[in-house]
């Protein structure tokens, strides 16, 4: 019986990822050179000790200042970002939460200040029961950590929850966590290879929750 759902932040409520990435490859683009999203989406979802800069260094074959490319990349980044809406069909799943009496929480493995600035933006943050951060545990997606204090905070058990993912290493802690698992993934992430899950979208604004729900407890 489903009682909760668990929403990831980054391009599955609002789609920096894809935004991310394309800022990147142009700035990789103006150097002679391609970051393959091969290389980038095993980080993607995660943290990790790859350094897009020094990737860039060793393909250039040559010293690149990397405060200067990071600098670029967060203004281009931040410009384009604060432009974004939520994800098509994100807040009608919100809505439709309500109504069914389900709680409803959120687990990123980005900072709570990350997700709570960008949250309040979309004037969402106060939607959520339970929100848990990369500073609430040791460690992020792939571990499921993040989706087990989700659910000990939502104060449900991990198979009466639906955790919505976009990227592999997301969809692979909402499993190994014991939930059910939706992934809807972006642009970015649509082409990744995820581990098996109960069902995919193209995006929420594609099936009703409570259809979904209805098909997800048979």
């Amino acid at each position: 019986m489903i009682k909760a759902i668990i929403f990831d932040f980054d391009g599955l409520i609002l789609d920096t990822e894809t935004h991310e990435y394309e800022v990147l490859s142009e700035i990789f683009k103006e150097h002679d050179c391609e970051l393959p999203l091969s290389v980038w989406g095993k980080v993607i979802g995660t943290k990790s000790d790859f350094s897009p800069y020094t990737y860039l260094e060793e393909q250039a074959n040559k010293v690149i200042d990397h405060n200067s490319i990071k600098k670029q990349l967060e203004e281009r980044f931040t410009k384009r970002i604060h432009l974004e809406e939520a994800r098509p069909g994100v807040i009608d799943y919100i809505t439709a939460a309500k109504k069914l009496g389900l709680k409803i929480g959120l687990a990123s493995s980005s900072s709570y200040k990350w997700v709570s600035t960008h949250l309040k933006r979309l004037n969402l943050l106060d939607e959520f029961e339970c929100i848990r951060t990369s500073d609430h545990v040791e460690q992020v997606k792939p571990n499921p950590a993040l989706y087990v204090e989700a659910a000990k905070c939502l104060n449900v058990e991990p198979e009466e929850c639906i955790a919505f993912e976009d990227s592999a290493n997301g969809a692979l802690a909402a499993k190994r966590a014991g939930m059910k698992c939706v992934v809807v993934p972006n642009s970015v992430t649509k082409n990744l290879d995820f581990c098996e899950v109960d069902h995919r979208l193209e995006t929420m604004a594609h099936m009703d929750l409570k259809e979904l729900v209805m098909f997800l407890n048979k």
